[in-house]
């Protein structure tokens, strides 16, 4: 299966290098994207708007032709991203799978709190970040991660999502989830718990007609506290597409 992998915000396709080989090994074509002024911190990505990186994804799922077998993989705010693939492009998914990270619905936000400079969004000081973020992303990780991170386009993280097809939830889809609050025992009953009391921010979630929820506990970036077994999670997700 060819695996188009999305990542969240300050990330590129390098935060993904080690997430691919178990991928790899299970026999799948593996795809990480830059998104669009994404890809070093000179570039000038004041003009970028969340359409353009969904535009890029769908770009990419439909270079791969109509006969290929497509999973996408969206971490964080590349959730948002493909969900509104979803919404384009319903039937040339084979799964959707959403690393620590949910759908966003029609007229809804990533995230218009984050700290805005000069049309950017700078990754910001670690206190901006929830306790539950930052599990097991110890000073080395955190270093890596700084000196990596590419600032992420200001209207990516505050345009409104746009979305018109409810085909959307017929596309099969897995959410590894990551994180756990206090007062939940693990991250998948948090998730069921939102889902079943009916809050707006699991709607989309709730709507799907084929979901699973799995569990990885660990902070909000899987791909550098926990590599290997979010490859392993997503080769066994798409296995099941």
């Amino acid at each position: 299966m060819d695996i188009i992998l999305v990542p969240g915000f300050w990330l590129n396709a390098s935060a993904w290098d080690a997430v691919t080989p178990p991928l790899v090994a299970a026999g799948h074509t593996v795809h990480p994207l830059t998104l669009p002024g994404m890809g070093s911190v000179e570039e000038d990505r004041s003009g970028i708007t969340f359409e353009d990186h969904v535009a890029a994804v769908v770009e990419a799922l439909d270079a791969l032709g109509p006969d290929a077998s497509v999973a996408l993989v969206g971490h964080s705010g590349g959730g948002a991203v493909i969900h509104a693939v979803a919404d384009r492009r319903p039937d040339r998914i084979a799964r959707n799978v959403y690393v620590d990270a949910l759908p966003i619905g029609d007229g809804g936000v990533i995230n218009d709190e984050l700290p805005v400079v000069d049309g950017e969004i700078p990754l910001p000081d670690w206190s901006v970040f929830d306790d539950a973020d930052l599990v097991d992303l110890d000073d080395e990780l955190r270093a890596r991660f700084r000196a990596q991170a590419v600032p992420t386009p200001a209207r990516v993280a505050s345009d409104p999502v746009r979305l018109t097809v409810e085909r959307r939830y017929d596309v099969p889809s897995t959410v590894i989830a990551c994180e756990v609050f206090e007062g939940f025992e693990s991250p998948t009953q948090m998730y069921r718990h939102f889902m079943d009391a009916g809050h707006p921010y699991t709607a989309e979630l709730a709507a799907m007609r084929d979901l699973e929820i799995v569990d990885l506990p660990t902070g909000h970036w899987p791909m550098l506290t926990r590599p290997t077994e979010l490859g392993e999670a997503i080769a066994a997700a798409v296995a099941r597409a």
